[in-house]
């Protein structure tokens, strides 16, 4: 199907994107992450729109979104454009949702791929700040302030959805238990 084709691609853009950031090619690294974030626009949009969701589709769209900021919070934080407790806290709350939805498979008790309205909302804060942060240095922009309210949002929105999977998980476990 076309829309796991895309996101298929969207993945492989990963190495890209990464190693333009890593060679400091900011433009090209900011239209990297644009194109892919206009590719999971548009995958979504057929999918939903022409009714061509799959399964496989469900597990792969997530997972070029994350491989795409979790990778990008990483260099960037590497680089020092992110602060090490931010990059920490990213990457230990989708390792948190990756180690829940894993857990709940090995327990016989798998959990529904439907992520949170907060959830998006964090994503879509995660996504403002890279692309903000990429446009800083593709541009030469001097903001640092707003990169700053930048990261508090994102670190507040990340703890926000961690805790609320925490505590969805603690309720399909208890409601699961034998």
């Amino acid at each position: 199907m076309l829309p796991n084709i895309i996101s298929l691609l969207r993945l492989l853009l990963v190495p890209l994107i990464i190693g333009f950031v890593a060679n400091e090619q900011w433009q090209f690294a900011l239209y990297g992450f644009m194109i892919a974030g206009i590719s999971d626009a548009v995958d979504g949009y057929i999918a939903r729109h022409y009714d061509l969701r799959t399964e496989l589709g469900s597990y792969l769209d997530p997972l070029a979104d994350k491989a795409l900021l979790v990778s990008m919070f990483v260099t960037l934080g590497l680089l020092g454009l992110f602060p090490f407790w931010l990059v920490t806290l990213v990457v230990t709350r989708d390792v948190l949702i990756v180690g829940g939805i894993l857990l709940a498979w090995l327990l016989g008790s798998p959990l529904a791929m439907r992520p949170a309205k907060l959830s998006k909302l964090n994503t879509v804060g995660q996504i403002l700040l890279v692309g903000t942060s990429l446009s800083v240095k593709a541009f030469e922009f001097d903001i640092p302030l707003l990169l700053h309210f930048g990261e508090i949002g994102v670190a507040a929105l990340t703890l926000a959805s961690m805790m609320f999977y925490m505590v969805q998980w603690l309720r399909h476990f208890s409601d699961h238990q034998a």
